[in-house]
C-alpha cells in the first residue's frame, strides 16, 4: 500500500495537528509534518491544504515580516478548526481501531 495514497484521506487531520499548539508558515508546517515521520508528504500538498482549510474558516492566517527573505503567511488553528480536529481525531481513533483489529486477523 502507498503511503502517499494513505496521507490524501488524512492530510487535513495531520495539518490540523500539527497547528493544535503553535502557529506555522507553509515550509514550517511541512518540516513539522516530515520530523514526526511524514517523510513522503509533498510541499504543493501541504500548501494547497492549508489554502483549502484558510477557506473553509478552521484557519485564521497573518504575515509576518522576514529580514531573511520574503514575508511569512503564518496559519493558526481558530475555534471551528479545533472543532474539526477534535471530530476528524475521534473519527480516524475508531478507524484505525477497526482496521487495527482487521489487519491483526490477517497477519
Amino acid at each position: 500500500m502507498e503511503i502517499s495514497q494513505l496521507l490524501k484521506g488524512v492530510l487535513d487531520l495531520a495539518v490540523l495537528a500539527v497547528l493544535r499548539d503553535d502557529d506555522g508558515y507553509g515550509y514550517d508546517v511541512l518540516r513539522r509534518l516530515r520530523v514526526a515521520g511524514l517523510d513522503e508528504v509533498g510541499d504543493a500538498s501541504v500548501y494547497g491544504t492549508l489554502r483549502r482549510l484558510y477557506k473553509a474558516g478552521l484557519l485564521t492566517s497573518y504575515v509576518v515580516p522576514s529580514e531573511e527573505g520574503p514575508h511569512r503567511k503564518y496559519y493558526s488553528l481558530n475555534e471551528p478548526g479545533r472543532e474539526r480536529l477534535a471530530e476528524s481525531a475521534r473519527t480516524w481513533r475508531s478507524f484505525a481501531s477497526t482496521m487495527d483489529s482487521l489487519v491483526k486477523e490477517a497477519a
